[in-house]
């Protein structure tokens, strides 16, 4: 859970509650209309939770900007805002892995953390929000990658249970493709375009190896032969076709409809799938798993979303009281009902109606516990932008796994050194 300390910046500001990453304290003074800014809301779940606010708060209305939904580009327009010392972006949704480098740049406020309930959430989700011991982040919701299969094409095949190694996975999904039934299905995709998620999906492999991306000090660690094998899998499934062709254009809302529509027997998403799953024609016909490794069980990247106050906003004490209603429990408990949102906390994940209604919920709380973060360093676009760039060459057969990931081990070394 550590960063890498060799890739960053040294810390900035007052570590006492309530300063800023800034020299001097945020005051968090200020009320009037904010604005709320993330990626895409593909639930249509996030607006009716604004206007329940703004219907209490008349005079403190919350404007909802979407961006993008692939990462990469929410993450540029963030940080061009940032630089050009904007207010419009008051309230940020972060991906977890950006609070190091949002912080260090002092481009967000170090919050508060005693006026809001951290204790009851999950210890790796509160601990992405952290740099340099301050909490500049509020979890908003974690996530822990997911296996989605077909219960009855597998039944059909003969297979008592979901898989736990890839070997398992490719021979459950030659039976299958032997129905009638599943003429023309793919066996399995995940996220392999050149962005952010294709970052996600190369640790995952890597970790569910026995590798690491950075070791137990934070060094970058990608020339191994535990890496090798993470990233054969991949490769190698694009070979022989267990990830469909066009897999390598999948970001999320892709490899979604793409299982919805009944393309596919496995599918490595986000619990967020669950709920638009269950309304689609394959409602029925599906349920969750882990990830699947080389030996055993894998391990997903830890993800999820966090709240961030940008340091040029107005109306600072607004967004703090809506920061507080967007992530208390009972807004995480509503996103989980009605969006299959991960929530971070802790009671949320024991409760028997709710998992009587997610009865995944469980198999994701140790997904996140046992979830390995993805590099949390300031220079984190040269870093995951090395390892998109060298993953998709070795998927697309332009280099092999080997030749990628000594160059790859030289760019992090490189980020490293910045």
């Amino acid at each position: 859970m550590l960063a890498a300390a060799g890739l960053l910046l040294p810390a900035c500001g007052s570590s006492g509650d309530g300063a800023s990453g800034q020299a001097g304290a945020t005051s968090f003074e200020g009320r009037g209309p904010i604005t709320y800014v993330a990626g895409k809301d593909t639930t249509g779940t996030v607006q009716p939770m604004l206007d329940r606010w703004n219907k209490l708060h008349p005079k403190e209305k919350v404007t909802f900007i979407q961006l993008p939904t692939d990462a990469d580009a929410q993450r540029q327009q963030m940080i061009q805002n940032a630089e050009t010392k904007s207010d419009a972006y008051t309230v940020l949704s972060l991906d977890a892995v950006w609070t190091s480098e949002f912080a260090a740049h002092q481009w967000i406020d170090k919050l508060p953390e005693k006026q809001f309930p951290l204790r009851k959430m999950l210890k790796p989700v509160v601990a992405t929000g952290k740099y340099r011991g301050g909490q500049y982040a509020v979890p908003f919701n974690s996530d822990g990658g997911l296996l989605y299969y077909r219960t009855d094409l597998l039944k059909k095949a003969g297979i008592a249970e979901p898989p736990k190694t890839w070997a398992e996975m490719k021979s459950a999904c030659a039976k299958v493709k032997k129905l009638p039934e599943a003429k023309g299905i793919s066996c399995y995709a995940g996220q392999f375009q050149k962005y952010e998620g294709l970052t996600v999906n190369f640790s995952e492999a890597v970790n569910s190896a026995g590798g690491h991306v950075t070791d137990a000090k934070g060094k970058p660690d990608v020339d191994t032969p535990e890496a090798k094998k993470g990233l054969d899998f991949l490769v190698d499934s694009v070979k022989d076709r267990t990830i469909p062709k066009e897999g390598i254009t999948y970001q999320e809302e892709d490899g979604r409809q793409a299982f919805q529509s009944g393309k596919l027997v496995f599918l490595r998403n986000w619990p967020y799938v669950h709920s638009l799953a269950k309304k689609s024609k394959i409602a029925e016909k599906f349920a969750t798993a882990p990830l699947p490794g080389l030996k055993g069980p894998g391990s997903s990247s830890l993800g999820g979303h966090n709240l961030a106050l940008s340091s040029h906003a107005k109306n600072k004490a607004t967004a703090l009281d809506f920061m507080k209603f967007f992530t208390n429990e009972k807004s995480a408990g509503t996103f989980l009902k009605e969006a299959a949102f991960a929530p971070p906390y802790a009671s949320l994940y024991d409760d028997k109606a709710l998992i009587k209604r997610y009865p995944y919920l469980p198999v994701l709380k140790e997904s996140i516990l046992r979830a390995v973060p993805r590099p949390r360093v300031v220079q984190y676009g040269d870093v995951t932008s090395a390892i998109q760039q060298e993953t998709y060459a070795a998927l697309t057969g332009s280099k092999s796994s080997e030749q990628a990931l000594k160059d790859m081990q030289k760019d992090l070394r490189k980020s490293a050194a910045k």
